[in-house]
């Protein structure tokens, strides 16, 4: 079956993105992989992107609180792709037993997302993270950037957005401490990573399948996500769900989380 040329552009979008990211920051790029639909599109286009091997370090923000199919599909495909594969965990709030329901989604994604990242982006010393966002899923993504500088703080200016200009945001990022977040599926859509899964055939997390007339259209933390009521057990009924529906594809999340205001405070700090 021949390709879906639209499909096969925004592939070469992306790619073109993350080699150019590769080019300007080579051993100080790595990759966010979360185990989501969009973040494993995200690690098959860098694997296209550089022939069929990752050499790009690939991290997984870990909270524990996770759900243990994403932690079977992290130790299956890990190892089948052959990942260089980095854990970023924020030891003593995990020790200290951090949790949404105790402390506050706002403090449990700031401390065990967040402040894990920047531990591991210290770690490494990394300048640069390739992150599968699009600017479809929330308004607040909406405002990003292809190239999306954070200051040394990990804070993001999203009131001072520059024009997508590359070389303003590599003269942003030379501050020291800075690093840059590089999102090469800014363009996509939801039914797009679908119909892309679909076409490449690649592996998605069961969750994302009904079972018992229910399943997960987005994937995270297993105490901040609830399923929907669905039908949908294949690929080609989700992409004929996500066609029909006008409900949107983060209404299974917390909502004190997805409200637009406590995103963007979430965003401006360093949250994914």
């Amino acid at each position: 079956m021949k390709n879906n040329p639209y499909l096969d552009e925004l592939e070469s979008k992306s790619i073109y993105i993350i080699r150019e990211a590769y080019w300007e920051y080579k051993e100080k790029l790595a990759i966010l992989w979360s185990m989501g639909k969009d973040s494993t599109v995200l690690a098959h286009l860098a694997r296209k992107a550089f022939f069929g091997h990752l050499s790009l370090p690939v991290i997984h923000i870990d909270t524990g609180f996770k759900f243990k199919q994403i932690y079977e599909f992290r130790r299956k495909y890990a190892k089948i792709w052959d990942l260089d594969l980095r854990i970023a965990r924020n030891a003593i709030a995990l020790k200290r037993k951090i949790s949404p329901v105790k402390d506050g989604r706002f403090a449990c994604c700031s401390q065990l997302k967040t402040e894990a990242l920047k531990q591991i982006i210290r770690k490494y010393r990394l300048r640069a993270l390739l992150v599968a966002i699009r600017r479809d899923e929330h308004a607040i993504r909406a405002k990003e950037r292809y190239f999306s500088a954070r200051d040394k703080s990990f804070k993001w200016d999203y009131q001072n957005q520059p024009m997508e200009l590359w070389a303003e945001h590599y003269k942003t990022n030379n501050q020291a401490g800075a690093h840059l977040r590089i999102h090469p599926l800014l363009h996509w859509r939801e039914i797009d990573v679908w119909e892309y899964i679909k076409q490449e055939g690649l592996p998605v997390v069961d969750l994302y399948l009904s079972r018992h007339k229910k399943r997960y259209r987005s994937i995270g933390c297993q105490c901040c996500c609830q399923p929907i009521v669905s039908e949908a057990n294949t690929i080609n009924k989700i992409i004929k769900e996500i066609r029909d529906t006008n409900i949107a594809e983060r209404s299974g999340r917390s909502q004190d989380k997805e409200r637009e205001y406590m995103m963007q405070k979430l965003r401006s700090l360093g949250y994914m």
